[in-house]
């Protein structure tokens, strides 16, 4: 019998509540150095996932890495940082919050945060982002939609989150891995674990962002935060079995005095 993501997700929060704060750290960890591996090599970033470790964990720069991917690494890593802490202060996602994010992704003094005065085009799609001039107003919106549109479910509001953000493109660079944290900041503040879309999947990944972009169908993309949700809680949960059975057989015990 297959397991819903209700009972997934309840089990991977029961897990994680009991974890050591060792445990939680060498997940997160491991969650950091993955993620901002793969949501990097999507923008076209060449460090290996070894690469990644060694400059987030390490400490050490490998031989002939350029200064723009350094930068890439280590300004996804201190944005992911910064996601995790106000999610754990339950501060929600307001477009302040948007902008701040983008500063740390792109680390170039008077670059991160500022709102593009050019127009942009996005490489092998058919959407073309809204003329520059109506970027401002259209994120107003979008920050109001954020905090008043009703969504089916948490998943649909993460994913349409990031979605209509790159749809929008309100900056010049950066806007991929700033949505990919917008979306798992939306999915934390709702109890769900983060999701790491990795580089393998991304003809996946841009073909149901296009689709949102050109028909307003969210479902496809949707459908693709809710497959990576599973597989992010199955990895958990096969990692951390030994735990859950460990949690099963107490509460077991705990039934059987009563």
């Amino acid at each position: 019998m297959s397991i819903t993501l209700d009972n997934k997700i309840q089990s991977y929060n029961q897990i994680y509540s009991i974890l050591s704060e060792v445990a939680k750290k060498n997940w997160e960890d491991n969650f950091t150095i993955e993620f901002t591996h793969n949501t990097t090599a999507i923008e076209g970033n060449t460090l290996t996932l070894i690469d990644t470790k060694m400059i987030l964990e390490d400490g050490i720069v490998p031989r002939e890495t350029t200064l723009f991917e350094l930068d890439q690494i280590r300004g996804h890593a201190d944005a992911w940082e910064y996601v995790k802490n106000n999610v754990k202060n339950n501060i929600p996602l307001t477009e302040e919050v948007i902008k701040d994010i983008h500063e740390r992704v792109i680390p170039v003094r008077g670059v991160g945060g500022i709102y593009r005065d050019i127009p942009v085009y996005i490489k092998g799609a058919q959407h073309v982002p809204p003329n520059y001039i109506k970027v401002r107003e259209l994120m107003e919106y979008f920050a109001y939609d954020i905090k008043h549109k009703e969504f089916s479910s948490p998943i649909e509001k993460a994913a349409w989150i990031h979605a209509e953000f790159v749809k929008i493109h309100p900056f010049v660079d950066g806007n991929g891995r700033t949505a990919r944290l917008m979306l798992n900041y939306q999915l934390m503040l709702d109890k769900y674990p983060p999701i790491n879309i990795k580089k393998d999947n991304v003809k996946e990944y841009f073909t149901s962002l296009e689709t949102y972009a050109i028909k307003n169908e969210i479902k496809e993309f949707s459908t693709l935060v809710e497959s990576n949700i599973h597989k992010s809680l199955d990895e958990f949960l096969n990692f951390y079995k030994d735990i859950s059975i460990k949690e099963s057989l107490i509460k077991d015990s705990g039934r059987s005095s009563l």
